[in-house]
């Protein structure tokens, strides 16, 4: 059974941010949210998301009653960190079909929705707001208030942000030019580029993205060969699924393990930043944690 809407804050709070926050939390869950939906119109009644972000951000923010329906992946663990919460509600596909049977009040969903998506809305008088995809850290606060507005629940993103500002200036350690290199690799052999969610994660950590010596900044295919002769000081494996296909076993190779040992090798769920979430802090609590062990190690 889902919880009541500010019981269910007050536990998503505490996961994602620590029982400290939770608690200060508790005496301003008490006011009313009424004004809330004055300010930003109409509180909706029935909310349906489409897109595995705006999956967790819904999960987060919104009154549980209000939720019709998430996309088919926020049930998926390799994909979704709220994935058990998730799966109290019906999961529904990216189509229009979806809207035009629900008739819901609200759908958010990412900007990559078919057109025909948005014309099913309009035609039965749903509104329907697209988020972009986090490219960085700073991207997320601005998520979660656009969507606490949504929702008519401006103060839960408030409080949200606050946490997420305050967990974020802990674990952020100093940049610099000479830092250590590290390269994320995920399955098929890919390093991840510049200029995204988890380039920034890795330089709130204090580590330089192996990807921009490459000479190559987006994200792109590399062999195992290569990369062990580069030898970077720390390979973080982005995992989705250990063992689940081919194209992720190929993080377990016995040639990589051998290559990187001990503190140059840190394992991070692929779930933890394929969204810009306060649970994409999980993230970089692991690789500050890594960049201080390297430290100890004199590097």
């Amino acid at each position: 059974m889902p919880l009541p809407g500010d019981r269910l804050f007050t536990h998503c709070l505490r996961v994602v941010t620590g029982s400290v926050a939770a608690v200060w939390l508790t005496g301003l869950l008490q006011c009313p949210l009424a004004s809330a939906g004055e300010e930003s119109g109409a509180k909706p009644g029935r909310v349906i998301s489409l897109n595995l972000c705006t999956d967790h951000l819904v999960l987060l923010l919104a009154d549980p009653s209000t939720i019709v329906g998430l996309s088919q992946l926020a049930s998926d663990c390799a994909n979704a960190p709220m994935c058990d919460m998730a799966r109290h509600y019906p999961a529904f596909r990216t189509n229009a079909e979806t809207i035009l049977s629900l008739k819901p009040d609200l759908v958010v969903t990412g900007t990559s929705t078919m057109p025909v998506t948005l014309l099913a809305a309009k035609s039965v008088g749903t509104r329907l707001e697209m988020f972009g995809p986090a490219h960085s850290l700073a991207d997320i606060p601005a998520a979660i208030r656009r969507m606490a507005r949504l929702l008519g629940v401006p103060e839960r993103g408030e409080v949200l942000v606050k946490a997420f500002d305050e967990r974020l200036a802990r674990l952020s350690l100093p940049f610099s030019p000479d830092a250590p290199e590290a390269v994320i690799y995920a399955a098929n052999g890919f390093v991840t580029g510049t200029n995204s969610l988890p380039d920034d994660v890795l330089h709130h950590a204090g580590f330089r993205n192996f990807s921009t010596g490459t000479g190559r900044k987006r994200t792109h295919a590399m062999s195992l060969e290569k990369l062990i002769a580069a030898q970077p000081d720390l390979l973080i494996l982005d995992r989705s699924g250990q063992g689940t296909s081919q194209a992720q076993a190929l993080l377990d190779n016995q040639a990589l393990a051998s290559a990187f040992r001990g503190t140059h090798r840190v394992n991070i769920p692929a779930s933890l930043w394929l969204c810009g979430l306060p649970q994409t802090l999980d993230a970089l609590e692991e690789l500050s944690k890594a960049r201080k062990m390297m430290q100890g190690d004199g590097k």
